[in-house]
């Protein structure tokens, strides 16, 4: 990996736990003194498939570091409405209760590819969350040695949210 990119990231995870501390200790202020302005985390959803606790943990890291919330919405097509989806609904409804800023990105294809994409044009996302590895291949079809190149280098922090097997 490249050193200036290990560095820059994990700056942003400093960063990002720091103010997450502040933050937890009501420290409102000092946590977004650690952030600049338009900070973002980005939480990838595919139609059909969203995971609750995916979504709370975006919301609650967020609302910690007084970050913008952007959802990836990945559908099998480009013209389907994200807000008919129920869930949907009900998570814009809970990010509004919250006062926290978010948008809804709709995307089609492979969930990893769009990934990619989005953090390479959106500079300012801090971290991407999804709820398991699983469904980032699932949708890809045949391996690319390209996009794993790609994967590899992510410009931010990729957060899995998975239930625990016991």
């Amino acid at each position: 990996m490249d050193p200036d990119k290990l560095k820059r990231i994990m700056r942003q995870v400093e960063d990002a736990m720091t103010a997450t501390s502040f933050a937890e200790e009501g420290e409102g202020e000092a946590a977004r003194s650690f952030l600049r302005e338009g900070r973002r985390v980005l939480l990838a959803l595919r139609e059909g498939r969203i995971d609750p606790k995916a979504f709370k943990y975006a919301l609650n890291s967020s609302k910690r570091v007084g970050a913008q919330l952007d959802i990836l919405y990945i559908s099998a097509s480009p013209s389907s409405d994200p807000l008919a989806d129920p869930l949907i609904r009900q998570f814009a409804t809970e990010l509004r209760n919250a006062g926290i800023t978010y948008r809804i990105v709709q995307a089609s294809g492979c969930m990893k590819q769009e990934i990619i994409d989005y953090t390479n044009q959106e500079k300012d996302v801090l971290f991407a969350v999804i709820e398991s590895p699983n469904s980032l291949d699932a949708d890809c079809g045949k391996k690319d040695s390209r996009l794993a190149e790609l994967w590899r280098n992510l410009k931010c922090p990729l957060v899995v949210v998975s239930e625990a097997k016991a």
